[in-house]
């Protein structure tokens, strides 16, 4: 397989999960329209706080975080 077929299946595979994790969102922006905050709050804290956990877990700073984003635009 050529280096451009490879580059062709990753990005089908990108778009494929952006398109997965765009339904997510809208799939959540649904259910928090039709459910009471009581139902949904505590799921968005657990997972709010889990991403904040993981984020100070990793030992990457912000400068990091920047020099990579930049790399890969």
């Amino acid at each position: 397989m050529s280096d451009s077929e490879l580059r062709e299946q990753l990005d089908e595979k990108h778009e494929r999960n952006r398109e997965q994790r765009l339904e997510a969102v809208k799939h959540w922006a649904q259910y928090i329209k039709e459910n009471p905050p009581e139902d949904w709050g505590s799921q968005q804290n657990r997972l709010i706080n889990s991403q904040l956990r993981s984020a100070r877990e990793s030992d990457l700073n912000g400068e990091h975080y920047r020099r990579v984003r930049e790399r890969t635009r």
